[in-house]
C-alpha cells in the first residue's frame, strides 16, 4: 500500500463490499452513503483544487468535513437529520479504512472526533383520520412490492387494535374487557373486544 492511498479505491470497497456483502445493510442505507459520497467528492475536489480521481484519503481531514457540513446547511439548505446522516457515512468510511489500515488509525480519530448535531425529536400524539387514511392509501399503492406488502396489513392492524399503553393496564382473568379505539386521535369511536385468558380478542359490541 501506498504511503497516501487514493480515496476512490476505499469508497469503492465501502459501498459495494462492505456495505453490501459484510454489513448487509437496507438498500435506502446504501444509498444514502452513496449521495453523501456524490456531494463530498465534488465538494472536496474543489476545495482541494484536485481531480476526483487524484484526491487521497488523508486529504478528507477532520477540518475538510467540518466545511463540508457548513456547506450543506448554508448553500443546500440541510437540516439536523440530514447533517448527521452524512455525518454518519462518513465516519463509517473513517472507521472502514482504519480497521483495515493501521497507519490511518490517527486520521480515522480526527474525523471521528467532528460530533454529531443534536436534534429535538417531534413526538407525534396521534394522527387524525384523513392523515391516517391517506397513510393507509400510500402503502397500498405499493402492495406490490415486498416493502408494501409488508407495510400495509402492519399499518391496517395497528390501525384497527389499539396497544396497550400502560403496564399496570394489565388484563384480568379470566376475562377483560377492553376499548379498542377504531380510528386514532379522538378515542369517542369505540368498539368493544374480549380478551380471554389466553390473549385472545373476540369482538363485540
Amino acid at each position: 500500500m501506498t504511503a497516501r492511498p487514493l480515496l476512490g479505491p476505499w469508497i469503492r470497497r465501502l459501498l459495494l463490499e462492505h456495505l453490501v456483502s459484510e454489513r448487509n445493510l437496507a438498500r435506502n442505507t446504501q444509498r444514502s452513503y452513496r449521495d453523501t459520497f456524490c456531494l463530498l467528492i465534488p465538494f472536496a475536489a474543489e476545495q482541494l483544487r484536485q481531480k476526483v480521481d487524484k484526491i487521497k484519503v488523508t486529504e478528507i481531514s477532520a477540518a475538510l468535513v467540518r466545511s463540508f457540513l457548513t456547506y450543506l446547511k448554508e448553500v443546500r439548505h440541510c437540516g439536523t437529520n440530514t447533517h448527521n446522516q452524512r455525518l454518519a457515512a462518513i465516519h463509517a468510511l473513517a472507521v472502514f479504512v482504519g480497521n483495515r489500515s493501521p497507519e490511518h488509525l490517527a486520521w480515522c480519530s480526527e474525523v471521528r472526533a467532528v460530533p454529531f448535531k443534536k436534534s429535538a425529536r417531534t413526538v407525534v400524539h396521534y394522527l387524525d383520520k384523513p392523515e391516517m387514511d391517506a397513510l393507509l392509501s400510500a402503502a397500498k399503492q405499493r402492495r406490490l412490492t415486498a416493502q408494501g406488502r409488508r407495510d400495509y396489513p402492519m399499518l391496517l392492524f395497528l390501525y384497527t387494535l389499539a396497544p396497550v399503553q400502560k403496564k399496570q393496564h394489565s388484563l384480568r382473568s379470566p376475562t377483560s374487557t377492553l376499548p379498542l379505539p377504531t380510528g386514532t386521535g379522538s378515542l369517542t369511536s369505540r368498539s368493544m373486544a374480549r380478551v380471554d385468558a389466553h390473549g385472545s380478542v373476540h369482538s363485540g359490541r
